[in-house]
Protein backbone atom coordinates (compact mmCIF):
# COMPACT_ATOMS: atom_id res chain seq x y z
CA UNK A 1 0.00 0.00 0.00
CA UNK A 2 3.03 2.25 0.68
CA UNK A 3 4.29 1.71 -2.11
CA UNK A 4 1.63 1.89 -4.37
CA UNK A 5 0.92 6.11 -2.67
CA UNK A 6 4.20 6.44 -3.39
CA UNK A 7 3.93 5.80 -7.39
CA UNK A 8 0.97 7.18 -7.45
CA UNK A 9 2.47 10.70 -6.12
CA UNK A 10 5.62 10.34 -8.38
CA UNK A 11 3.36 9.85 -11.20
CA UNK A 12 1.25 12.94 -9.94
CA UNK A 13 4.42 14.74 -9.50
CA UNK A 14 6.04 14.01 -12.94
CA UNK A 15 2.23 15.12 -14.58
CA UNK A 16 2.59 18.79 -12.22
CA UNK A 17 6.12 19.35 -13.41
CA UNK A 18 4.59 19.03 -16.79
CA UNK A 19 2.05 21.21 -16.50
CA UNK A 20 4.56 23.50 -14.89
CA UNK A 21 6.68 23.20 -17.91
CA UNK A 22 4.36 24.23 -20.36
CA UNK A 23 3.00 26.92 -18.23
CA UNK A 24 6.34 28.65 -18.91
CA UNK A 25 6.62 28.14 -22.28
CA UNK A 26 3.38 29.05 -23.69
CA UNK A 27 1.82 31.81 -20.59
CA UNK A 28 5.07 33.34 -18.85
CA UNK A 29 6.40 34.86 -21.92
CA UNK A 30 2.98 37.10 -21.74
CA UNK A 31 2.67 37.54 -18.50
CA UNK A 32 3.78 40.43 -16.59
CA UNK A 33 6.55 39.71 -13.47
CA UNK A 34 3.38 39.39 -10.55
CA UNK A 35 1.62 37.11 -12.21
CA UNK A 36 4.18 34.74 -13.03
CA UNK A 37 5.01 34.83 -9.14
CA UNK A 38 1.43 34.41 -8.21
CA UNK A 39 1.59 30.97 -10.91
CA UNK A 40 5.22 30.07 -9.05
CA UNK A 41 3.56 30.45 -5.72
CA UNK A 42 0.39 28.72 -7.06
CA UNK A 43 2.50 25.65 -8.38
CA UNK A 44 4.32 25.36 -5.57
CA UNK A 45 1.84 24.97 -2.91
CA UNK A 46 -0.63 22.23 -5.56
CA UNK A 47 2.83 20.34 -5.78
CA UNK A 48 3.20 20.01 -2.10
CA UNK A 49 -0.57 19.13 -1.87
CA UNK A 50 -0.59 16.35 -4.14
CA UNK A 51 2.36 14.67 -2.89
CA UNK A 52 1.01 14.67 0.66
CA UNK A 53 2.65 17.36 2.43
CA UNK A 54 1.83 19.86 4.85
CA UNK A 55 2.59 22.83 5.11
CA UNK A 56 2.79 24.66 8.64
CA UNK A 57 3.75 28.31 8.52
CA UNK A 58 5.10 30.33 11.60
CA UNK A 59 5.65 34.17 11.62
CA UNK A 60 4.79 36.50 8.89
CA UNK A 61 6.75 36.61 5.33
CA UNK A 62 7.91 39.92 4.01
CA UNK A 63 4.66 41.40 2.57
CA UNK A 64 6.89 42.89 -0.31
CA UNK A 65 10.44 43.61 -1.31
CA UNK A 66 13.41 44.61 -1.30
CA UNK A 67 14.25 41.50 0.55
CA UNK A 68 16.87 39.31 1.18
CA UNK A 69 15.25 36.00 2.86
CA UNK A 70 18.46 33.50 4.71
CA UNK A 71 17.27 29.63 5.57
CA UNK A 72 19.06 26.76 6.48
CA UNK A 73 19.44 24.10 3.50
CA UNK A 74 18.38 20.36 4.21
CA UNK A 75 16.82 19.18 0.67
CA UNK A 76 15.95 19.44 -2.62
CA UNK A 77 12.59 20.23 -1.80
CA UNK A 78 13.58 23.17 0.16
CA UNK A 79 12.86 25.39 -2.78
CA UNK A 80 9.36 24.15 -3.30
CA UNK A 81 8.54 24.74 0.34
CA UNK A 82 9.83 28.14 0.42
CA UNK A 83 7.93 29.09 -2.57
CA UNK A 84 4.68 27.46 -1.56
CA UNK A 85 5.87 29.70 1.80
CA UNK A 86 6.21 33.44 -0.21
CA UNK A 87 7.25 34.05 -3.61
CA UNK A 88 10.84 34.41 -3.83
CA UNK A 89 13.91 34.63 -6.67
CA UNK A 90 16.21 32.22 -5.49
CA UNK A 91 19.89 31.89 -5.77
CA UNK A 92 21.09 28.64 -6.72
CA UNK A 93 24.16 26.86 -8.22
CA UNK A 94 24.87 26.86 -11.67
CA UNK A 95 24.70 23.31 -11.90
CA UNK A 96 20.79 23.24 -11.60
CA UNK A 97 19.97 25.10 -15.24
CA UNK A 98 21.22 22.17 -16.82
CA UNK A 99 19.43 19.43 -14.60
CA UNK A 100 16.46 17.91 -16.84
CA UNK A 101 13.15 19.57 -16.27
CA UNK A 102 14.76 21.45 -12.99
CA UNK A 103 16.54 23.42 -14.94
CA UNK A 104 13.41 24.66 -17.04
CA UNK A 105 11.47 24.99 -13.66
CA UNK A 106 14.18 27.15 -12.25
CA UNK A 107 14.53 29.53 -15.14
CA UNK A 108 10.89 29.62 -15.48
CA UNK A 109 10.90 30.64 -11.47
CA UNK A 110 13.55 33.25 -12.21
CA UNK A 111 16.62 31.96 -10.46
CA UNK A 112 19.66 33.64 -10.50
CA UNK A 113 23.08 31.00 -10.86
CA UNK A 114 26.11 31.47 -9.49
CA UNK A 115 29.22 29.73 -10.44
CA UNK A 116 30.36 29.34 -6.31
CA UNK A 117 33.91 28.21 -7.22
CA UNK A 118 34.55 31.79 -9.08
CA UNK A 119 35.52 34.53 -7.05
CA UNK A 120 34.89 36.55 -9.93
CA UNK A 121 31.14 35.11 -10.64
CA UNK A 122 30.58 35.57 -7.20
CA UNK A 123 30.73 39.69 -7.82
CA UNK A 124 28.38 39.29 -10.66
CA UNK A 125 25.80 37.71 -8.72
CA UNK A 126 26.07 40.15 -5.78
CA UNK A 127 25.76 42.97 -8.38
CA UNK A 128 23.06 40.98 -9.96
CA UNK A 129 20.73 40.88 -6.88
CA UNK A 130 21.57 44.25 -6.14
CA UNK A 131 19.96 45.62 -8.81
CA UNK A 132 16.90 43.48 -8.36
CA UNK A 133 16.53 44.39 -5.06
CA UNK A 134 16.69 48.09 -5.44
CA UNK A 135 13.62 46.95 -8.34
CA UNK A 136 11.88 45.80 -5.01
CA UNK A 137 12.13 42.55 -5.70
CA UNK A 138 11.87 39.73 -3.10
CA UNK A 139 15.32 37.38 -3.06
CA UNK A 140 16.63 34.03 -1.32
CA UNK A 141 19.70 32.45 -0.62
CA UNK A 142 20.95 29.08 1.40
CA UNK A 143 24.18 30.51 2.91
CA UNK A 144 24.87 27.20 4.18
CA UNK A 145 26.28 26.87 0.84
CA UNK A 146 25.30 23.33 0.55
CA UNK A 147 22.24 20.94 2.42
CA UNK A 148 22.92 19.98 6.18
CA UNK A 149 22.54 17.11 8.26
CA UNK A 150 19.08 18.63 10.04
CA UNK A 151 21.12 18.61 12.89
CA UNK A 152 23.57 21.25 12.98
CA UNK A 153 23.91 24.83 11.29
CA UNK A 154 26.94 25.20 9.03
CA UNK A 155 28.40 28.31 9.24
CA UNK A 156 26.74 31.20 6.81
CA UNK A 157 28.99 32.38 3.74
CA UNK A 158 28.67 36.35 3.94
CA UNK A 159 29.39 36.87 0.76
CA UNK A 160 25.82 37.23 -1.18
CA UNK A 161 25.16 39.15 1.74
CA UNK A 162 26.99 42.18 0.26
CA UNK A 163 23.76 42.60 -2.23
CA UNK A 164 21.99 43.82 1.09
CA UNK A 165 24.19 45.85 2.33
CA UNK A 166 24.97 47.86 -0.73
CA UNK A 167 21.50 48.62 -1.26
CA UNK A 168 20.21 49.21 2.61
CA UNK A 169 17.19 45.97 2.07
CA UNK A 170 16.63 44.18 5.03
CA UNK A 171 17.06 40.63 5.75
CA UNK A 172 14.90 38.13 6.92
CA UNK A 173 15.82 35.06 8.50
CA UNK A 174 13.90 31.46 7.96
CA UNK A 175 14.26 27.87 9.88
CA UNK A 176 12.59 24.79 7.92
CA UNK A 177 12.43 21.56 9.05
CA UNK A 178 10.23 18.39 8.07
CA UNK A 179 8.28 16.13 10.63
CA UNK A 180 6.59 13.19 10.63
CA UNK A 181 2.87 14.80 10.68
CA UNK A 182 1.63 11.94 12.57
CA UNK A 183 4.17 11.72 15.10
CA UNK A 184 5.72 15.16 15.37
CA UNK A 185 9.42 13.26 14.92
CA UNK A 186 11.87 15.21 12.47
CA UNK A 187 12.08 13.00 9.05
CA UNK A 188 15.13 12.76 7.39
CA UNK A 189 13.41 11.18 4.33
CA UNK A 190 14.05 14.87 2.57
CA UNK A 191 17.35 14.50 3.11
CA UNK A 192 20.02 14.91 0.99
CA UNK A 193 23.55 15.39 1.55
CA UNK A 194 27.19 14.24 0.54
CA UNK A 195 26.84 11.10 -0.61
CA UNK A 196 22.96 10.62 -0.80
CA UNK A 197 21.04 9.67 -3.88
CA UNK A 198 18.79 12.22 -4.74
CA UNK A 199 16.37 9.72 -6.35
CA UNK A 200 16.53 7.75 -3.17
CA UNK A 201 15.71 11.12 -0.98
CA UNK A 202 13.12 11.59 -3.65
CA UNK A 203 11.33 7.97 -2.77
CA UNK A 204 11.80 7.78 0.44
CA UNK A 205 10.12 11.29 0.56
CA UNK A 206 7.40 9.96 -1.34
CA UNK A 207 6.83 6.81 0.87
CA UNK A 208 6.30 9.01 3.97
CA UNK A 209 2.26 8.83 4.67
CA UNK A 210 1.97 11.97 6.11
CA UNK A 211 5.00 14.47 5.74
CA UNK A 212 5.17 18.27 7.04
CA UNK A 213 7.73 21.01 6.28
CA UNK A 214 7.69 23.41 9.15
CA UNK A 215 8.56 27.01 8.39
CA UNK A 216 9.39 29.86 10.57
CA UNK A 217 9.77 33.48 9.14
CA UNK A 218 11.61 35.67 11.59
CA UNK A 219 12.20 39.60 12.15
CA UNK A 220 13.61 41.16 9.23
CA UNK A 221 16.50 42.88 10.00
CA UNK A 222 19.26 45.49 8.61
CA UNK A 223 22.46 45.37 8.38
CA UNK A 224 23.21 48.64 10.88
CA UNK A 225 26.72 49.00 10.40
CA UNK A 226 27.77 45.42 10.49
CA UNK A 227 30.14 43.87 7.74
CA UNK A 228 28.90 41.02 6.06
CA UNK A 229 31.00 38.65 7.91
CA UNK A 230 29.53 39.81 11.30
CA UNK A 231 26.06 39.94 10.05
CA UNK A 232 26.53 36.29 8.79
CA UNK A 233 27.00 35.09 12.07
CA UNK A 234 24.49 36.84 13.89
CA UNK A 235 21.95 35.76 11.07
CA UNK A 236 23.49 32.21 11.24
CA UNK A 237 23.00 32.33 15.26
CA UNK A 238 19.21 33.72 14.39
CA UNK A 239 18.25 30.56 12.08
CA UNK A 240 19.59 28.71 14.78
CA UNK A 241 17.33 30.36 17.48
CA UNK A 242 14.28 29.93 15.05
CA UNK A 243 15.11 26.21 14.68
CA UNK A 244 14.73 25.48 18.48
CA UNK A 245 11.35 26.99 18.16
CA UNK A 246 10.35 24.33 15.76
CA UNK A 247 11.65 21.49 18.50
Amino acid sequence: MQQARAVWRLLWALMHICGGMWTIVTLFPRLGQQDREARVHAWAQAMLQGVGIELSIRGLPVTSGPALLVANHLSWLDIVVMHASRYCRFVSKSDIKHWPLVGTLAAGAGTLYIERESRRDAHRVVHQMAERLQLGEVLAVFPEGTTGDGITLKPFHANLLQAAISVNAPVQPIALRFVDAATGEICFAPRYIDDDSIFVSIWETLCVPRLRADVVFGESQHCQGRDRRSWAADLQREVDVLRSKLS
